[in-house]
């Protein structure tokens, strides 16, 4: 977050060229890219726990 942050700043700035901020921006696209899939998987593995702790909590029907 903190160099997407400092890549809009850059990209912001009078001085940044064209050429640049074309790279900037691939740049950006990747860590956002890269920040949706380790988002997208830490919610999967809080997915499975959720699903693990309600299993544990059901009371099984043969009691």
């Amino acid at each position: 977050m903190n160099r997407l942050e400092a890549i809009l700043d850059q990209m912001q700035q009078p001085e940044t060229t064209l050429a640049e901020s074309v790279k900037l921006y691939a740049e950006a696209a990747s860590l956002t890219e890269y920040c949706r899939n380790t988002l997208e998987k830490a919610s999967l593995q809080l997915d499975e726990i959720d699903a693990k702790c309600a299993e544990a909590q059901t009371p099984e029907a043969d009691h």
